[in-house]
C-alpha cells in the first residue's frame, strides 16, 4: 500500500504541486542527449531514473526476470513479467529512493548515470500496442449527445445502460503527447447540399479520456470475470481520442466511427499504476438497472482523479482551461469494460489500450469534449485571449491533465498534449 509519510532524497519531489512524488513512480519509456536509445524510466520530481542503469548495476532486478528488460524501447517484456514483478520493482524503486537509503543518494557516480533531467529528455510512446478499443461509458456525455442528436426526452439508447458500449478502433495511430496532429480530410454532408463533399474537417473536437493498460492477456475464447479484471490492468494514462465530428456525423450510419476517429489518438507518455491509483478508489455510480451478472462486481471500482482540458491557441502565451471534471463519474468502471470486452472470447494482449470514452461531468463546465461545452457550436467557449472556439482550430494546443490529490502529495499523469496542423491539400 502506498504511505503518505514517504519522503524522498530527490527534494524536487517534494513541490506541493508535484506530479511525481515517491508515492507515484509512474513508468515510461525515454532518451536523451548523453543516450540516444529509448529505454525504461520511472518519474521523481522534475527527473527520470532511468532503470536499465539500475539493472546493469545490480540494483534492480524485477521477479522472474531470465534476462535484463529495462534497456527495451517499450515496457512490454516487463509487464510481461506479471503483478509479483510489478510490485517488487515498485517496493525496491521506492527503497532506493527513499529519504533514508543511502544506496543510490551517496553513490554519486551512480546517481549522476541514472538520474536525467527531465526537461532533457524526449518521451516515447510507452508500450507496444497491438490493439486499441474505445468505450462510451460516461452517463452524462451519453445524454449530452443524444439530447442535442436524437431525442432530448430519451436520449440513452435502450442498451445504454445494459452494457459498456464500445467500439475497436486503430492502434497504428495512437501517438504520444507532443505529437502534432493533422486536421483530417474526408466526406462532409452539409445540410444545403445533396451530395457530400470532400474537404478538410470544419469540427475538430478533443474527447478527454482515460485509457488502461492490459497487463495481463486473456486466451481466445476465454472470457476475463469482472470480480478478477482489475487484476489484468498494468496502468492508466491520461487519453485525447481526437474527433472529426462533421465527418463523424456522415459516416457513423449504419456501423459507427471509421474515419472521423481513425487519424490520431494521443496518450500521456507515463504510465501510472494501479498500485499507485489504488489510495484513490472510491464508490461508483449506482447502476439500475442491476447489471447482468457478468458485469457485477463487489466492492468501489472507480478512482478519484481530477482532470482538465486546456486550449492555446497558436502565438499565446497562456492557456485557458475549458473543462475540469473527474474520472469517478463514469457509469461504467474499467473492470466492467473489460469483462464485456471478453465476455464474447476476445482474447486480449499485453500493450493493449482501453480508453474510457468522453469523461463528462454534471455540470456545463465539466463537460469533457468542446461538443458538449459549445452544446454543438452555438455557444462558443471564451479563451483568455478574448478569442473564442466552436472547434479546435489549426495551431491550437490541447492538453489534458489529471492528478489524484493525496495527503500532502500528488500522483499526476503529465501532459497529454497534441498541437492541430493544417490538413493534407486535397
Amino acid at each position: 500500500m502506498t504511505d503518505a509519510r514517504l519522503k524522498s532524497w530527490v527534494q524536487s519531489a517534494h513541490q506541493p504541486a508535484c506530479e511525481f512524488a515517491l508515492q507515484n513512480l509512474p513508468y515510461g519509456i525515454f532518451s536523451d542527449p548523453r543516450n540516444r536509445q529509448p529505454r525504461v524510466g520511472v518519474a521523481i520530481g522534475d527527473v527520470i531514473l532511468d532503470l536499465s542503469v539500475l539493472e546493469s548495476a545490480g540494483l534492480l532486478a524485477p521477479d522472474g526476470a531470465a534476462s535484463p528488460v529495462f534497456a527495451a524501447p517499450d515496457l512490454n517484456a516487463f509487464i510481461a513479467l506479471g503483478r509479483p514483478a510489478w510490485r517488487s520493482a515498485r517496493a525496491r524503486i521506492t527503497e532506493l529512493l527513499s529519504a533514508d537509503n543511502t544506496s543510490l543518494r551517496d553513490d554519486a557516480l551512480l546517481r549522476q548515470r541514472a538520474l536525467v533531467n527531465m526537461a532533457e529528455a524526449t518521451l516515447h510512446l510507452p508500450v507496444e500496442i497491438g490493439g486499441y478499443t474505445d468505450f462510451y461509458s460516461s452517463r452524462e456525455h451519453a445524454t449530452n449527445v443524444g439530447a442535442m442528436f436524437r431525442d432530448p426526452e430519451n436520449p440513452l439508447l435502450p442498451n445504454w445502460l445494459e452494457m459498456p458500449v464500445g467500439y475497436n478502433g486503430r492502434a497504428s495511430s495512437v501517438v504520444v503527447s507532443g505529437t502534432p496532429v493533422r486536421r483530417p480530410n474526408g466526406q462532409i454532408k452539409l445540410p444545403d447540399q445533396e451530395r457530400a463533399i470532400f474537404g478538410a474537417c470544419r469540427k475538430l473536437d478533443i474527447e478527454l479520456e482515460l485509457g488502461f493498460i492490459i497487463g495481463k492477456g486473456n486466451a481466445l475464447g476465454e472470457p476475463i470475470a469482472c470480480e478478477q479484471a482489475e487484476d489484468h490492468i498494468f496502468g492508466t494514462v491520461l487519453l485525447n481520442d481526437w474527433s472529426a465530428r462533421d465527418l463523424q456525423a456522415w459516416e457513423y450510419v449504419p456501423l459507427g466511427p471509421f474515419n472521423a476517429k481513425t487519424f490520431a489518438t494521443t496518450i500521456s507518455p507515463w504510465i501510472v499504476t494501479m498500485d499507485a491509483l489504488e489510495p484513490f478508489r472510491t464508490r461508483q455510480p449506482d447502476q439500475s438497472p442491476e447489471p447482468l451478472a457478468y458485469l457485477r462486481h463487489a466492492g468501489h471500482h472507480a478512482f478519484d482523479i481530477e482532470l482538465e482540458a486546456r486550449l492555446r491557441p497558436e502565438g499565446a502565451r497562456d492557456e485557458t482551461t475549458i473543462s475540469r471534471t473527474n474520472f469517478k463519474y463514469m457509469y461504467w468502471t474499467m473492470a466492467q469494460q473489460l469483462a464485456h470486452h471478453t465476455v464474447s472470447g476476445c482474447n486480449t494482449r499485453i500493450g493493449d489500450l482501453m480508453g474510457s470514452g468522453t469523461i463528462s461531468g454534471p455540470t456545463p463546465d465539466s463537460y469533457g469534449s468542446l461538443l458538449e461545452l459549445t452544446w454543438g457550436g452555438k455557444n462558443p467557449v471564451a479563451l483568455r485571449t478574448g478569442a473564442t472556439r466552436s472547434f479546435a482550430e489549426d495551431g491550437d494546443e490541447l492538453t489534458l491533465t489529471g492528478w489524484c490529490q493525496g495527503d500532502g502529495y500528488r500522483v499526476g499523469f503529465g501532459r497529454c498534449t497534441g498541437k492541430v496542423v493544417a490538413a493534407y491539400p486535397a
